[in-house]
């Protein structure tokens, strides 16, 4: 069961796609949207993450600049509006609205009082942020770009942290890699994976480096490590 909700956040109201399990309750994972929007492959990971049984609610992170925005990386066009969108966006803001997501999905019904994220692309980074800014149970991020430059904040994950690095990602160099493996991998409370050869969003079905066993092998691991966090 699917459907569109409305979120009470700091600076105003602002939408999300909510999946829910069949079961009618479960943990909560926050879905923080790649620089697409709320759009067909998140809403397909809120269904994917509802058929394990979560409460998966994917915010509209844009809605500060425009509301609503749903497109595709399948054209020149698309891709370079998102990246528009992405020069504008405000990651301090975005986080705050990841806050009030959080405690949106914490006081539903159909969840637990446990609640992750879990993030892709420019989401990853908010994953990242929402392990040290927030008070989320576990987080998840796949190819986070710019991490590095917010790893002064590393010593505040006192929770469970997974991200998912790809070795060839075109938008996280190899320097980038080493100063997260550094400053990250001392701290028992984080898991990072490195997937050789695999470029930026290996595991977006459908995008130009998706690559299917890579994304099954990471989607693995990120069931294994909710499950384990928010049971």
């Amino acid at each position: 069961m699917h459907q569109s909700v409305e979120i009470a956040g700091r600076d105003g109201q602002f939408g999300g796609y909510l999946a829910l399990p069949k079961s009618g309750r479960g943990p909560g994972i926050v879905v923080l949207q790649e620089i697409f929007g709320v759009n067909h492959v998140m809403r397909q990971t809120c269904d994917w993450l509802a058929e394990e049984g979560f409460c998966a609610l994917c915010p509209d992170l844009f809605w500060r600049i425009e509301p609503g925005i749903d497109i595709t990386d399948q054209t020149p066009e698309e891709i370079e509006q998102a990246f528009s969108l992405f020069g504008a966006f405000n990651v301090d803001t975005g986080i705050i609205d990841a806050q009030a997501t959080l405690a949106f999905l914490q006081s539903h019904a159909a969840c637990t009082g446990k609640v992750g994220t879990i993030g892709y692309c420019l989401g990853g980074k908010l994953a990242y942020l929402s392990a040290t800014r927030t008070k989320t149970d576990a987080s998840v991020g796949y190819y986070g770009v710019a991490i590095d430059e917010a790893l002064d904040e590393a010593s505040k994950i006192v929770r469970p942290l997974l991200l998912h690095i790809a070795q060839k990602d075109e938008f996280v160099p190899p320097q980038a890699v080493a100063a997260m493996h550094a400053a990250l991998d001392p701290n028992p409370l984080v898991t990072l994976y490195d997937y050789a050869g695999q470029s930026h969003a290996f595991a977006r079905p459908g995008g130009a480096h998706y690559n299917a066993s890579a994304a099954a092998l990471a989607n693995s691991r990120s069931l294994e490590f909710l499950k384990n966090n928010l049971g």
